[in-house]
């Protein structure tokens, strides 16, 4: 099924070379929405100057747009072709050729969005919370954007390696180990608040090294053996790992995201790569001795006095640190999973050290024309008071603890509106799950990942405006026409007719879930398929109010309308699936 704004690039090209030979048939068109028309067509002021070389007198880009248009082959595509100001050329298109592309959005099963025709291997790296730490607010961006990123990858067609590379090592573990045998290795088992509550164990081990002497004695060792791999240090070790997997997958299962323990990918899986990495770097003449470290200097990169910066990738006394994890994380991406591309979801004042680190891969090779490698930048989530979101004590605010907060404002909103809660207990708890969360997820995703944002649950869990609730009504409510007319999305399936000014525009923005989604997987920007569905539901809502569907003026019409229904129910129900926000059938 064609793109509209395809559709009418071939259109045009054609023209261009009807009207200025075949040397223009390659020439962007600079299809774009316009205020006047569908789309319209921008190429006529960038024609100015080749034209004007080869006339040898000055052109008007409003007449070279009159001779483009003069040469448009309308055909069943185009109703209208008007040249408006410097030479803006507008598109309107036919009513009968969007009805017939809704028509294939409707039948298609993956709704007119083509499966890469150059499929990509793509490492996703997000989430990477801290093993025995809870995770916080920080992490909530990181997980849900890095989550749907990968589905969206995946629904285009491309092999997606999901990648949680959690901080599993270091020298902490040495006290933690030590506080877990202070307190009883069954506890951990057992999953006993002493130990599951992640944030209490790791404050009372950090307590106790700072003011116990023995037990930061007994804390400094356990590294020793920690770091030379003995097999019971290693073993209490994997305790403490599988006490915070635990953890991790019931807040993953909640927030819905595709992450599991088969996807986590530690620091410590490196360990044995670290070597290696550092040696092929030194026999590349890539990493140097500098005041007693083994550094790298990337071209491009100096400091305030102009001096180079350095990465580095051993420390003075001989250890390793995050830019030779990083290193050999893209050097085993590269040389055994063999992607094409990796995406690295992480906070945005990272920005330096990713630019360093891949600037040095780029030096040894590993990334090259075939192989990229991009930091998806995450802003801070902020308070109403435009601070970094915290408690009202000022300590960091628990990722659990908010969920939990907004399921219950859900549930509230819910019974605001639902006062006599006929639909249940079950029910209710059911809805306010799905739309707390959703709410908190849609939050997020609508505004670019590298922007700031307030966190303000009066505003993401309302019904109205550019909000999760309002888009899982919308779904709620086209399902609701279907219960009403006893029939089921699946039965709509006749042809869709274009009658009414409402049933255009909503059949006209189905046709752009394709282009979207090929947009927002090539920049790693799930916003902008947040942005779409918004305005799916938004025009689905001006058609509800103004187009009968049960009660449609006649038969056809009515079968017409109903087709329209199931193909924004499918279009809205897959976008908000490749988010990650839930949808229901009864609100």
């Amino acid at each position: 099924m064609p793109d509209p704004q395809l559709a009418l690039t071939a259109r045009v090209q054609e023209a261009l070379t009807a009207a200025f030979g075949p040397s223009y048939a390659d020439t962007d068109p600079v299809i774009r929405p316009s205020q006047f028309a569908d789309l319209q067509a921008n190429v006529a002021m960038s024609l100015v100057k080749p034209l004007t070389a080869e006339r040898g007198e000055k052109q008007n880009p409003r007449d070279i747009a009159n001779e483009i248009a003069e040469r448009i082959d309308k055909g069943d595509l185009i109703d209208k072709v008007e040249v408006s100001g410097p030479g803006f050329i507008n598109l309107t298109l036919r009513d009968g050729w969007i009805a017939a592309q809704a028509d294939g959005v409707l039948a298609d099963p993956r709704l007119g969005v083509p499966a890469a025709t150059d499929p990509q291997r793509v490492v996703v790296e997000y989430s990477s919370p801290n093993v025995a730490k809870e995770m916080h607010v920080g992490h909530l961006r990181t997980t849900i954007v890095g989550d749907s990123i990968g589905r969206i990858l995946e629904f285009l067609g491309h092999d997606v390696i999901r990648d949680n590379h959690v901080g599993d090592w270091g020298t902490p573990f040495g006290m933690l180990i030590e506080h877990l045998l202070d307190l009883g290795e069954d506890k951990a088992a057992d999953d006993d608040a002493s130990v599951s509550d992640l944030t209490a164990f790791y404050q009372a081990a950090r307590t106790k090294f700072d003011g116990d002497e023995e037990f930061a004695g007994r804390s400094r060792q356990r590294v020793v053996s920690l770091q030379a791999g003995d097999a019971e240090t290693m073993r209490l070790w994997q305790v403490l790992v599988d006490v915070s997997k635990r953890y991790f997958n019931t807040v993953y299962g909640r927030l819905g995201v595709t992450l599991g323990d088969e996807h986590i990918k530690g620091e410590s899986f490196y360990n044995d790569l670290l070597a290696p990495t550092v040696q092929e770097l030194e026999s590349k003449g890539i990493a140097v001795v500098s005041d007693g470290a083994l550094c790298a200097f990337p071209p491009g990169f100096t400091g305030r006095e102009g001096e180079p910066l350095p990465v580095i990738i051993r420390k003075s006394d001989g250890g390793y640190n995050y830019s030779t994890t990083d290193l050999a994380t893209i050097r085993y991406r590269v040389d055994t999973e063999h992607v094409n591309r990796m995406i690295y979801v992480v906070g945005a004042p990272q920005a330096l050290h990713f630019q360093m680190v891949f600037a040095v891969a780029r030096m040894a090779g590993w990334l090259n024309d075939d192989v990229r490698a991009e930091h998806a930048q995450i802003g801070n989530v902020l308070g109403t008071d435009g601070k970094i979101l915290r408690t009202r004590a000022g300590g960091t605010v628990k990722l659990a603890e908010l969920l939990d907060e907004a399921v219950e404002r859900a549930g509230r909103a819910y019974d605001d509106v639902n006062p006599d809660d006929s639909a249940g207990p079950a029910a209710r708890a059911e809805i306010a799950e799905a739309v707390g969360i959703g709410a908190v997820k849609y939050a997020d995703l609508s505004v670019a990942r590298d922007s700031e944002y307030i966190f303000d649950f009066d505003r993401m869990i309302s019904f109205k405006g550019n909000t999760g609730p309002y888009l899982q009504y919308a779904v709620a409510r086209i399902h609701s026409i279907f219960r009403k007319g006893g029939v089921t999305p699946a039965d709509a399936t006749a042809p869709i007719t274009i009658t009414e000014p409402a049933e255009r525009a909503l059949a006209l923005q189905l046709l752009s879930f394709g282009p979207v989604l090929e947009q927002a997987g090539e920049t790693a920007e799930p916003h902008k398929l947040a942005s779409y569905v918004f305005a799916v539901a938004d025009a689905f809502t001006t058609f509800f109010e103004s187009c009968p569907v049960l009660k449609a003026p006649d038969e056809e019409t009515k079968q017409s309308r109903l087709s329209l229904c199931a193909a924004t129910l499918r279009t809205m129900t897959t976008g908000l699936d490749l988010l990650g926000v839930p949808t229901l059938e009864r609100m």
